[in-house]
């Protein structure tokens, strides 16, 4: 009854506070600049925050933040920029229109101070919830934050040593845990669009491309903290430990509130309390669940990501040596033919005469009484042990099943070392000068992709060429 409560009191004001938002609100959205206009109010927001004003910032304030995000916009001023309004803008009056749009449109308040003798602009209530979104967006470090496997079991440790019991606490955990289920979700689903650029990739320039943007993005940042600093098997163990106490404790509270129940007589303020305190430690109990259950999908998404970013690697690294062996077609004569063979619009009629002329499977064979079937013997046999033999020759076959590597870490490591300077990879026109350095670039590339922190620095620079091979240089740092 209490949760049900609650509910119709966040809908109620969730719509007392789309009735307030004016007409012209959503104009933002619509216009050409609404990366800019969302990135004004970010930095507005921020600075006022850091004021010593309890009111707000002035306009002039306010100008001066914006000026300061004009400076690092990639605007061609060169070209004609006119607002929505059809108002000329140029980098002197930006501030000043893009501003008066925003309290216009309703985003900002203006309300005169008497002590300032200035106006001074302020967010309401219904902007700030789209201006947070807006800073979530725009800022990588708070989203890291709130999706942290070590912020789940700071709550669960706060709450287990909180004399109070606050269960906002636990609720804090379980938001903490549902956002980190959805960042797993959405970088498995990042990585599945990096699959598709990978397949469509027919060059070596291409696979690098993709490897680069793989390694750069904000997902794979997200990745290095969760594998290292940040990981999920660091705290795993410390976290169901902690679900476990807090459950049993809080099972043993709720008993010693039951028993209490019968001494307190009934329609006085201690037994009403004493019942509050019951609804608390079920209600705490619930979410503690809700909690394991979201711990346990963190797991099975955690450890199918490590899976999807294995296999990426290996993929890239089939689709490299497919590339190579087509670059050598003209050494290969089945190669050769095999891809002629696809280039030809008679490939059909082609492969019919091939196999009229081929006779590579039995035209015929004798029926004899070895060729009925015959039915097994559904006797059980005695059971015998076998003395187990080895065999030298036995191992020696066994080991030709064994997939040995193209190269040893020995040797990626001293192509990569050759190929250093002041500790920074670097790729040159020297750097690749035989088939096997180009199969060795690859290697560290796909060394960087599956190890590469987030500290580590990994950019694409300008194509190169070098006894017949193509390639794009390479710069790999440690920061």
């Amino acid at each position: 009854m209490e949760s049900y409560r609650k509910e119709q009191e966040r809908i109620r004001k969730t719509l007392n506070l789309i009735e307030k938002m004016p007409t012209e609100f959503y104009k933002l959205f619509a216009s050409k600049y609404r990366i800019y206009y969302q990135k004004f109010l970010t930095a507005i927001y921020e600075e006022t925050s850091r004021s010593y004003s309890l009111l707000g910032l002035t306009e002039e304030e306010c100008k001066a933040v914006m000026n300061e995000n004009i400076a690092d916009m990639a605007l061609e001023w060169s070209e004609e920029q006119v607002d929505e309004e059809g108002e000329f803008l140029t980098r002197a009056n930006m501030a000043s229109i893009c501003l008066r749009n925003l309290e216009e449109w309703g985003w900002l308040r203006r309300d005169y101070d008497e002590t300032l003798n200035q106006y001074v602009v302020s967010f309401p209530e219904y902007s700030q919830l789209y201006v947070e979104l807006f800073q979530k967006l725009f800022s990588e470090e708070g989203s890291k934050e709130r999706e942290s496997v070590l912020a789940v079991y700071s709550h669960l440790y706060t709450y287990s040593s909180d004399a109070e019991k606050n269960n906002e606490i636990l609720k804090s955990a379980l938001h903490t845990s549902t956002s980190l289920v959805q960042m797993l979700a959405n970088m498995q689903e990042g990585m599945r669009g990096y699959f598709d650029d990978l397949s469509r990739q027919k060059s070596f320039l291409g696979i690098q491309e993709v490897l680069v943007r793989e390694i750069n993005n904000s997902d794979s940042k997200k990745y290095a903290i969760l594998t290292t600093t940040d990981s999920f098997y660091r705290y795993k163990e410390a976290v169901k430990e902690l679900i476990e106490k807090n459950l049993s404790e809080n099972e043993v509270r709720r008993q010693e509130f039951e028993e209490k129940r019968q001494e307190l007589g009934k329609d006085t303020p201690p037994y009403y309390r004493n019942e509050r305190s019951i609804q608390l430690c079920e209600e705490a109990m619930d979410i503690i669940c809700r909690i394991e259950r979201e711990f346990d999908a963190i797991e099975r998404r955690y450890n199918k990501l490590i899976e999807q970013k294995t296999i990426f690697a290996n993929r890239a690294a089939a689709r490299i040596r497919y590339i190579l062996m087509e670059g050598v077609a003209e050494e290969d004569r089945t190669v050769a033919f095999v891809n002629l063979l696809n280039q030809s619009e008679k490939k059909e009629e082609i492969l019919q005469k091939l196999a009229s002329g081929m006779h590579l499977t039995e035209r015929y064979k004798v029926v004899t009484e070895r060729s009925l079937y015959q039915r097994k013997n559904a006797e059980k046999e005695k059971f015998v042990p076998q003395v187990v033999k080895e065999s030298a020759e036995e191992q020696e076959n066994l080991e030709g099943f064994v997939l040995k590597p193209l190269y040893t870490r020995k040797e990626i490591k001293d192509f990569r070392k050759k190929n250093e300077e002041n500790g920074e990879f670097r790729v040159t026109e020297r750097t690749v000068q035989t088939m096997e350095d180009l199969e060795k670039l690859f290697f560290v590339w796909q060394e960087a992709t599956e190890w590469a922190q987030s500290d580590t620095i990994v950019e694409i620079e300008e194509e190169l060429q070098a006894k017949g091979f193509r390639f794009s240089g390479l710069r790999i740092k440690e920061k």
